[in-house]
């Protein structure tokens, strides 16, 4: 059996055990560890020097030290009671609107995106925030979870983002580079889900009734309140593609700033406090976790020749570069029924990777395309987080707005759905929408 046989057989292997819910890391080291042993024959010391060295190169790997520091700031700025500011800043400028409620919601999940990283957790914060007050000023329950659902991806569209930290790390790009190129398409998306909810509110004035419109001094009292959150993006943005700081000390800057923003606002206790540690624990433990078992998976698969093979008989094959494109675009948005986000990204981008940055597209160097397909890439993720049937952002807030049905927030996230389709199309064929502010800062 070829080493090619053989890394494709056990990536459908690895498929079929996710698709029966076994967790992602188990699963990654189980084939890995199969396909290894393969490969060389049965030698079990060769893989646990093997799997020795991945540790420790992985966790002894500086640049992901950036990865608990943006969760830690994401979870200071959960428990710090930050997202209720946001809200309430966005709905005292837009709330008097038809549908001003949802789009203030939306509006504060790309804010609180920019200090969170995450967009499980902004969906998590913002729809206990949210939710709330849209059922009370009337909305359907169907235009709520929807857009609080979608809205929520925004954790990840805008940076910082987790993903595109993985992403970086897995190819060797720029953190920096990926963060600035996503702020284009971020804020296009978000953009995108307002010019959604205001097409479904004129169909169905209904759904989303105006509200009460607040006084100058209350809009500006709101505003002034979300200042030092901006000037922390901002710091960690700037800072990081300016050259004034590395990713690992904008994220400081970052998550420090946001734990001394939170106690000042004082939404910070001790209890928030030990929770965001707790939480901050839990989810640096178990993306270290998986991505030590997609080390052994994708050093299996070298071993393998699998990815290789595969780019060099996809260079051989004479199909046009966009088909290939769409081709891995369509495969991450099927895989979005059985994995999440961060699974999609630590298996896909080692093998579809390499395909990608030998074809020709549109005459882009290696650098922009590499650029270029992180942030399709993540665009594409991101819709498996609330397509059905995996949709974890759907179950997020499905589980908090008990009184509507599943089936009301899958069929109203489809609108949102189809933005995000156009929107990926235009990223597809116009790359300056992300490389314009790479260019302008390079």
């Amino acid at each position: 059996m070829s080493g090619t046989t053989v890394g494709l057989l056990g990536f459908a292997i690895l498929l079929l055990l996710l698709a029966a819910r076994f967790h992602i890391a188990i699963t990654m080291f189980v084939v890995g560890s199969g396909i290894y042993l393969v490969m060389s024959k049965g030698e079990l010391n060769g893989l646990m020097f093997t799997l020795n060295n991945l540790v420790y190169a992985r966790v002894s790997n500086y640049d992901l030290a950036v990865i608990p520091l943006f969760i830690l700031m994401g979870q200071f700025a959960t428990h710090g009671g930050l997202s209720k500011a946001l809200f309430h800043a966005a709905g005292t400028l837009i709330g008097h609107w038809r549908g001003g409620l949802a789009m203030a919601s939306t509006a504060a999940c790309g804010a609180f995106g920019a200090i969170c990283g995450s967009s499980l957790a902004t969906a998590a914060t913002m729809g206990q925030v949210a939710l709330p007050e849209l059922r009370n000023h009337g909305y359907s329950g169907k235009l709520a979870t929807a857009t609080l659902a979608a809205s929520g991806t925004l954790g990840i569209l805008i940076p910082p983002s987790v993903p595109l930290v993985i992403y970086a790390v897995l190819t060797q790009e720029s953190i920096g580079k990926l963060f600035v190129a996503a702020v284009v398409p971020g804020v296009i998306a978000a953009l995108g889900y307002l010019l959604v909810i205001a097409l479904i509110v004129r169909r169905d004035p209904s759904a989303g009734p105006a509200g009460k419109k607040a006084s100058f001094a209350e809009v500006v009292k709101a505003q002034v309140r979300i200042i030092p959150v901006l000037i922390v993006f901002l710091v960690v943005i700037v800072g990081i593609y300016g050259g004034w700081a590395n990713p690992t000390e904008a994220a400081s800057i970052g998550a420090a700033s946001c734990g001394i923003i939170a106690v000042l606002s004082g939404g910070m206790r001790m209890r928030s406090f030990l929770a965001s540690i707790y939480g901050t624990a839990v989810a640096s433990a178990m993306i270290f976790m998986v991505l030590i078992g997609a080390d052994l998976l994708n050093s299996s698969l070298a071993l393998s020749q699998m990815p290789t093979e595969l780019a060099h008989w996809v260079q051989g094959s004479g199909l046009p570069p966009l088909l290939v494109l769409f081709s891995i675009l369509v495969i991450y948005i099927i895989l979005g029924c059985v994995m999440d986000s961060l699974a999609m990204i630590l298996l896909t981008i080692p093998i579809f990777y390499p395909v990608v940055m030998g074809l020709d597209f549109f005459g882009m160097s290696v650098a922009d395309k590499s650029v270029w397909f992180g942030i399709l890439a993540l665009m594409v993720v991101e819709i498996g987080l609330v397509h059905p049937p995996v949709g974890m952002n759907l179950y997020v807030i499905n589980k908090l707005s008990k009184d509507v049905p599943m089936k009301d927030t899958a069929w109203g996230v489809m609108p949102f759905l189809a933005s995000d389709f156009l929107r990926i199309i235009a990223l597809v064929f116009i790359p300056g929408l992300s490389l314009w502010l790479v260019h302008a800062f390079g």
